[in-house]
Order: structure tokens, then C-alpha cells, then sequence
């Protein structure tokens, strides 16, 4: 310890100064200035977090509807209740009425 105070209290302590203020704003400059700096990778960090919980909602989804499409081939209740719902299908000589909210 005695030898890095006699560098900044010794003869040449301008320099040593120098050297430090000068390697503290060049690493300032360097974590925070333009180009690949640490803000970025933390807004990139941001957006690959939320573009990973996007995807876990798709697959979640996908899941769910490869459930449905799985009973729609097997059930043939389930895929005219389906068809009527969503389509508003109806049986020939049937009267369909359709309520939006």
C-alpha cells in the first residue's frame, strides 16, 4: 500500500492523476457513450426476456389449440357445436340469429 501512495503523493503524482481521471472517463465513456455500450445489452437483455415470455404464451396457446383440433377430428358433437359458434353455421331449414354485444 505504502508504494501506490508514493505514487500519487510522489514527484510524478500529476501523471498518476492524469492516468487515472484519463482511464476513468475513457471507461465512462466506453459503459455509456454511442455504439455497444452496457445500456444496450440491458435494454437487449429487456427484450429477450419479453420476447421469451411471448413465446411461452404462443406455445401455451398452440398447445391448446392442437387440444381442440385433436377433439374437433374426434368428436363430431363438439365440431358442429364449433361451426355453429364460431361460424354461425346452421342446418339446412334452420333459422340462425346472431347477437353481438
Amino acid at each position: 500500500m505504502g508504494k501506490i501512495k508514493d505514487i500519487f503523493t510522489g514527484e510524478h503524482r500529476k501523471f498518476a492523476w492524469f492516468v487515472v481521471i484519463s482511464t476513468t472517463i475513457v471507461m465512462v465513456s466506453w459503459l455509456v457513450g454511442p455504439g455497444t455500450t452496457i445500456i444496450h445489452w440491458v435494454e437487449a437483455k429487456r427484450e429477450i426476456g419479453r420476447q421469451e415470455r411471448q413465446m411461452e404464451k404462443y406455445r401455451s396457446e398452440i398447445e391448446a389449440m392442437d387440444q381442440n383440433i385433436g377433439e374437433l377430428k374426434t368428436n363430431r358433437d363438439s365440431l358442429e357445436k364449433f361451426a355453429r359458434e364460431q361460424f354461425g353455421f346452421a342446418v339446412p331449414g334452420e333459422d340462425v340469429y346472431i347477437i353481438e354485444d
